[in-house]
């Protein structure tokens, strides 16, 4: 701000005089950050000594937000009129919350949740879930560490990883990043046209409206109303700091922050019998849940599931780690288990990670089986072969065996091929 309105480079010297000695440190980090973001870069001054000036387009443009003018980014929906169909804070509330539920229950295999295949293929590209060829996509150790954290975290890796592949869907990054950050100073509640957007645009807005960070009616609509979701992620806050005029909205902006990550903390009861009773009629909880344990009765405020040797090890074969399942049960053991030290019972915690070494043992290595050789030379020539190449994986001279790599294998094959030809 000092230097807004200075055309000529500030001294370094002159910078240094803003702080104070025992804040020397920050004050370097906070330099190295500007000058990494390219907001203000180092300049020569006459004399020789080194000053600071900011970047040419990065001043205009503040003073021009500061001061007033420029144009205007949206028309805020003034030119098509009112809405017949206008939707008011709480139901934008409601809508956010389902679709972004709608991508969680989806991670966690529920039957009932739908996506597209754009944003399927995102959840693989972001590691968050993995896809076998003919298989539907199942949720990784990244997923699951992804579902426990709350939702303005998860929005901002989400953002980040769709971010990412843009560029590869022929997407221009700048215009998306531009939109985004619009979308953060955009009022919650009232419609904005989609009048000038690009092509490239459109089709952002349509998955944000899949995200659940813009709502619109239909596709071909001329106007959208962005929601809380959209308009905190520039903040980078949880919604529950948002404030709003009505106690519904205040109530929908909590459930919002909350569905997926902090939600539901303290409903878990864990018994030593491996027993487990989740207090939660939230049916992402009690998917959660599932992904370790096998479910045995469900009532209305409570479900009850089994650790087995089995359900460990088929989350873990999934890429859930034993220390993500036990720490996820202590993070949302219930009161009434966090006044026992310690919160979970040792022999559930110490079983769950013997299942985890269980898996250890053996290590599984794909590989191509030579054998039924002739003669012992042949079988040495070939296994020679292999280990020149650094594809032997394992041999067993006695009974003329061995394995090699499958990528290995087509050269020694052809290596095979002409030692016949030859003998």
């Amino acid at each position: 701000m000092r230097m807004l309105f200075l055309d000529q480079p500030l001294p370094l010297a002159a910078v240094a005089l803003w702080v104070k000695k025992d804040s020397q440190k920050d004050h370097d980090e906070c330099v190295s950050v500007l000058a990494g973001l390219r907001l203000w870069h180092s300049q020569q001054l006459q004399g020789g000594l080194q000053g600071y000036v900011l970047n040419p387009v990065f001043k205009d443009n503040l003073r021009i937000a500061l001061l007033g003018g420029g144009k205007a980014w949206a028309d805020e929906g003034s030119s098509l009129g009112p809405d017949r169909h206008a939707r008011d804070i709480e139901s934008l509330d409601r809508y956010a919350m389902e679709r972004w539920e709608v991508i969680l229950h989806f991670m966690v295999g529920s039957p009932s949740a739908a996506v597209s295949q754009d944003l399927a293929q995102l959840l693989v590209q972001a590691g968050l879930m993995k896809s076998e060829a003919g298989e539907a996509p199942y949720i990784t150790s990244a997923g699951f560490q992804f579902l426990l954290l709350d939702t303005a975290s998860q929005l901002w890796y989400f953002t980040l990883q769709y971010l990412k592949t843009a560029q590869s869907r022929g997407m221009d990054l700048v215009e998306i990043l531009s939109f985004l950050f619009q979308l953060s100073f955009s009022t919650l509640g009232r419609d904005y046209s989609v009048e000038g957007m690009s092509e490239s645009l459109l089709t952002f807005l349509q998955h944000l409206r899949e995200f659940g960070l813009v709502f619109q009616r239909k596709r071909k609509s001329r106007r959208y109303y962005p929601t809380r979701l959209a308009i905190t992620l520039a903040a980078g806050v949880t919604s529950t700091t948002s404030s709003s005029s009505s106690s519904s909205s205040t109530s929908s902006s909590s459930n919002l922050a909350s569905s997926a990550g902090a939600g539901d903390a303290g409903y878990i009861v864990v018994e030593t019998n491996y027993r487990i009773y989740a207090y939660t009629n939230s049916e992402l909880q009690i998917a959660l849940v599932a992904l370790f344990s096998e479910m045995l009765y469900r009532f209305p405020n409570v479900v009850v599931a089994q650790v087995t040797r089995e359900s460990v090890q088929q989350a873990i074969a999934n890429g859930i780690t034993a220390q993500q399942i036990i720490h996820f049960l202590r993070t949302r053991a219930h009161p009434v288990m966090l006044k026992q030290t310690p919160a979970l019972p040792p022999t559930i915690t110490d079983q769950i990670r013997l299942w985890e070494l269980e898996r250890d043992r053996l290590q599984f290595t794909e590989g191509v089986l030579y054998n039924q050789f002739l003669s012992q030379a042949d079988f040495e020539v070939l296994r020679d072969r292999a280990q020149g190449l650094g594809c032997l994986v394992w041999q067993d001279v006695a009974h003329r065996v061995m394995v090699v790599t499958p990528q290995g294998h087509s050269e020694v094959k052809r290596f095979w091929k002409r030692q016949k030809s030859h003998t």
